[in-house]
């Protein structure tokens, strides 16, 4: 065989080949996690790094296919969690301290805001400009259990107690309830959004902070999973992709809102643009990071006011699953 026939014959068989060793040689398509996630109230710029982590496509190239879900019921986070109904759930510090004291098997996996937003909240012109006017007043609240903590903690810093005011139950009506004149004071209302919610009605508000008056800084909004589900892989997949959104959100903060309204257009309006400028410097840029010492201080202090037995350890409270 001359030398052009044997190039071409092996050129031949290359080409056959060819098909064959490129099927063999493509990588596997990677499997997609499915992930729900069940907010603790309606999708608000509270959540931003989780929509921004979807949204840009941090999730998907982690390979999860994730799903944000409004509660029918803001309670409901922590019973599905706990049922094993939903992957994730978005809860609150204090409150998980209460339902793992109350037997719930739950974990925090991951901290989207890290500092507290509660607040005291009155009428910048209205009767109360301390905490000290507050004896004989209405306070209003939503959520019975911590705010009673906080605000009997608050109270006891200008030698007052819980039996120096009247609570109002207003349920979710916080900001009517005090601009009606219902209450003097509400506690529960968040210091991105009643506040703004209150100059936007053509009022001014007055805040009082929790970690000013005697309550201990903690996490308000924290990721929670099932206990026996934070070995699984998914979970730190997760956690990476959040990261990377909480990053790619700081970075980018008029980018991300686009992606953000992109997604939820309806929320379009002064109070939601107000509240995401107002919430990025109080998301935790290191989402899976615990800061085990602020769970201590939590778990004593709620201890002592009754609200739970003796302190959890902070193994059974929280977890960092990227270092498990």
């Amino acid at each position: 065989m001359t030398v052009l026939r044997r190039s071409l014959a092996a050129l031949a068989g290359a080409l056959c080949l060819a098909p064959a060793l490129l099927l063999t040689a493509a990588p596997a398509r990677a499997e997609t996690t499915a992930v729900t996630v069940l907010l603790d109230w309606f999708v608000n710029p509270d959540h931003a790094p989780l929509v921004v982590a979807r949204e840009q496509g941090f999730f998907a190239a982690h390979g999860l296919d994730v799903t944000l879900q409004a509660p029918a019921d803001p309670a409901d986070p922590p019973k599905l969690v706990a049922a094993g109904r939903v992957d994730l759930g978005v809860s609150y510090q204090p409150q998980l301290h209460m339902q793992v004291d109350q037997g719930l098997p739950l974990l925090r996996v991951g901290t989207l805001v890290a500092t507290p937003l509660n607040t005291v909240i009155v009428l910048a012109d209205g009767p109360v400009q301390t905490l000290a006017d507050l004896k004989g007043r209405t306070v209003g609240f939503s959520l019975s259990g911590f705010e009673d903590g906080v605000l009997g903690t608050m109270l006891n810093t200008v030698g007052l107690s819980m039996d120096d005011v009247e609570m109002i139950n207003v349920n979710f009506s916080l900001s009517p309830a005090l601009l009606s004149g219902q209450v003097d004071a509400i506690v529960g209302g968040y210091r991105n959004f009643e506040l703004t919610q209150l100059e936007l009605e053509g009022a001014e508000g007055r805040a009082f902070f929790p970690e000013e008056h005697g309550v201990p800084p903690y996490d308000e909004l924290v990721l929670i999973a099932h206990a026996d589900r934070v070995g699984e892989p998914w979970l730190d997949a997760f956690m990476a992709a959040l990261e990377e959104g909480t990053q790619y959100l700081i970075n980018h903060p008029e980018e991300s809102w686009d992606l953000f309204l992109a997604a939820y257009p309806d929320l379009d309006d002064p109070l939601n643009r107000r509240a995401w400028v107002d919430t990025l410097p109080r998301f935790a840029l290191r989402p899976a990071v615990v800061d085990g010492p602020r769970y201590d201080r939590m778990g004593a202090f709620l201890a002592e006011h009754g609200l739970t037995g003796d302190p959890a350890p902070v193994e059974r409270l929280a977890v960092d699953v990227r270092t498990r």
